[in-house]
């Protein structure tokens, strides 16, 4: 049986271009969405331009459910699969969440995609990983975990407590062979931030010291170099793409603009 990743939020963006990433490696691929016509037709995209095995999966990840989570995972298995890799991208991003006056059950529901579904597929993937002694998951997290933005409470601190889960995965299954790691990307050129005509776009060049923000494929490498065994002896760790952004103190508002 050929190798195995699972990427969540994937038919579009980031998580489509991580599914593309394994693919183009051999590897077969699970496609998770909220939606099963769009990560069915994602799987059928990746099958036919790749020459692999690709499946669809649906799930409700603003309510905890772990019979969903199971279901996936022993369908996967029904198959003849034990994963080999599982890519956390799927994400509640808790834009304008005013801390003064955001509802409770909103904030929380941002903890209950990012950190509460996350640890429900984590630890059911972990399971078959622990069959074969061996397997990599895959936290797609963000800069904000260092450094916040405004209005994002629950976003920010999500992304920082996934940093102490992936370091807690590490940790306790590293005795069966499980690595845990996390990309933090900065700025990507998601649809949003092309739409967006008052985002850091205007000002780019001042933003990160490389003078960009990530493509899609950007995120894609980080999470390949993750997932594989081109990092066998990495875990616990984060890698940091986002053009300089965090290393900077400030930024320099005297650049040229590009």
């Amino acid at each position: 049986m050929r190798k195995s990743v699972l990427v969540t939020g994937a038919t579009n963006g980031t998580g489509y271009a991580i599914a593309e990433r394994f693919a183009c490696e051999g590897y077969d691929v699970f496609i998770g969405s909220r939606s099963l016509e769009r990560s069915d037709a994602a799987a059928k995209t990746i099958a036919e331009k790749y020459g692999v095995f690709a499946k669809g999966y649906s799930y409700v990840a603003d309510r905890l459910d772990e019979d969903n989570v199971k279901a996936i995972y022993d369908d996967i298995a029904s198959m003849g699969y034990l994963l080999d890799t599982l890519v956390l991208n799927a994400v509640n991003l808790g834009i304008g969440q005013v801390s003064l006056e955001v509802d409770i059950n909103e904030l929380m529901s941002v903890y209950t995609t990012n950190l509460g579904w996350n640890f429900l597929m984590a630890r059911n993937a972990a399971r078959q990983m622990k069959q074969k002694g061996k397997g990599s998951i895959v936290f797609i997290g963000s800069n904000s975990a260092l450094r916040v933005t405004e209005d994002r409470c629950a976003y920010c601190s999500s992304k920082s407590a996934m940093i102490a889960m992936s370091k807690s995965f590490a940790v306790d299954w590293g005795k069966y062979g499980i690595r845990s790691n996390v990309v933090l990307p900065g700025l990507i050129k998601t649809e949003r931030w092309e739409t967006n005509k008052n985002n850091a776009r205007c000002c780019l060049a001042n933003y990160t010291p490389i003078g960009d923000v990530a493509e899609f494929e950007d995120i894609a490498n980080a999470a390949w170099y993750f997932g594989s065994d081109e990092s066998r002896n990495t875990t616990g760790a984060e890698l940091v793409v986002d053009g300089g952004m965090l290393a900077q103190l400030t930024p320099n508002l005297n650049r040229e603009l590009k």
